[in-house]
């Protein structure tokens, strides 16, 4: 889902999984029966708040922050006749696959806590899956995307790992079915990022889906600033729209550089390009006709009661507007809370149970029910952007 998914090693994960499946036996043959609260639920988070994703895990930190403030200022969660605030344990990973692995084994050992918030990567996120399946901790992803996050190697899910966002698989499927439906595009031209298992992934399940024709599919890196030849190459083909899955860097130069060559045609994109900075970078004036995929607008929150209020409570907490990953970071808190009330037990592998078997979750992001997969079902919006301002947002199921 974002830039610093980029720097997942295949060596790196290939490895992580390994670990992961001998996490599993091992936590098969203890008979765990995981951690339990005291006077306190004490909740972990292993977050990225240094090194290459810092960005994204302070905004995570401040939306679980804010969840726990709130129900902690409510007197709690309840556990059976009684509540029990909420003890969070910050803990920084780096960035780094091998600190989130020693992070969660701090976190479910030492730490004693019963459910974890984070890694907010996929590569992180995976390092820290065998020493919280040892424990019989659940952790809960604000961010991690990819489509076999939750699963063994074997297709197995992975019993304690939940994610509250939904997988690039969707998010490349749902912006096919709207450039065809909603934009009417019969030809479209691909421009992919192809330094990240995130831009191939999200191109992929575009085209499965996409039932019109690719006139032109090319590619670029990280870092990349002069997008002129290929977008030269464009302007004489016929296209009704551009795809181009990628993070705002890039994306708000390719923007920037497809209207100053009098290409007028919609660019959609993914959920890496929300941020400001893409307006910034493209020009306002050519950030029109611009969409892309997320898990949570800003406009579309009026509408949603829980979402109106947490972006109030966000705006008088911090100073600004509420980011994407700080909503996502404050439902995962609010998943564990359900999770737990369903339970009637603060027990971890209780809590495991009781986020396998989320329905209907009311939360910031929209209405949530967990899947068979541990995968959250539900709507993703997609935000227009014009004169760099978002100007309309399309819900699709």
């Amino acid at each position: 889902m974002k830039k610093w998914e980029k720097q997942t090693m295949k060596i790196a994960a290939l490895g992580a999984m390994a670990l992961t499946l001998a996490g599993c036996a091992t936590a098969k043959s203890s008979s765990s029966q995981g951690n339990n609260p005291g006077k306190t639920i004490k909740i972990g988070v292993n977050m990225e708040l240094s090194g290459s994703a810092a960005g994204y895990g302070e905004q995570q930190k401040q939306g679980i922050q804010l969840a726990v403030k709130k129900i902690n200022k409510s007197g709690g969660i309840k556990v059976g006749g009684t509540k029990k605030k909420i003890q969070l344990v910050i803990r920084d990973n780096k960035t780094s696959n091998t600190t989130a692995a020693s992070v969660a084994a701090q976190l479910v050992n030492n730490d004693k806590v019963v459910a974890v918030v984070g890694p907010a990567t996929t590569s992180a996120g995976t390092a820290a899956i065998p020493n919280m399946t040892k424990a019989a901790v659940p952790s809960v992803s604000p961010s991690a995307t990819d489509p076999d996050y939750t699963l063994q190697k074997s297709g197995k899910v992975q019993k304690y790992i939940f994610r509250a966002c939904y997988q690039n698989n969707f998010q490349g499927a749902t912006a096919a079915t709207f450039v065809t439906k909603n934009l009417k595009a019969k030809r479209v031209a691909i421009l992919t990022d192809n330094s990240s298992d995130y831009g191939t992934g999200l191109t992929k399940a575009f085209k499965k889906q996409y039932r019109g024709t690719v006139v032109s599919s090319q590619t670029f890196q990280e870092g990349d600033k002069d997008f002129n030849a290929i977008l030269t190459a464009l302007k004489h083909k016929k296209i009704d729209a551009i795809y181009a899955p990628g993070y705002y860097s890039e994306i708000g130069l390719i923007v920037k550089q497809a209207r100053q060559a009098g290409i007028k045609a919609p660019i959609v994109g993914s959920d890496g390009m929300v941020d400001a900075k893409l307006a910034q970078i493209a020009g306002k004036s050519n950030a029109t006709n611009v969409y892309y995929t997320t898990p949570f607008s800003t406009k579309a929150s009026a509408t949603n009661k829980v979402a109106s209020k947490f972006m109030s409570a966000y705006k008088a907490k911090y100073g600004s507007t509420a980011p994407t990953f700080s909503a996502l970071a404050y439902d995962s808190v609010y998943m564990i809370k359900a999770a737990i009330e369903k339970e009637g037990s603060a027990n971890s592998v209780k809590i495991a149970d009781g986020l396998a078997k989320l329905k209907n979750f009311k939360g910031v992001t929209g209405t949530t029910t967990i899947d068979k997969q541990h995968n959250p079902e539900k709507t993703i919006s997609i935000e227009q952007l014009t004169n760099g301002v978002v100007s309309k947002v399309y819900n699709v199921k």
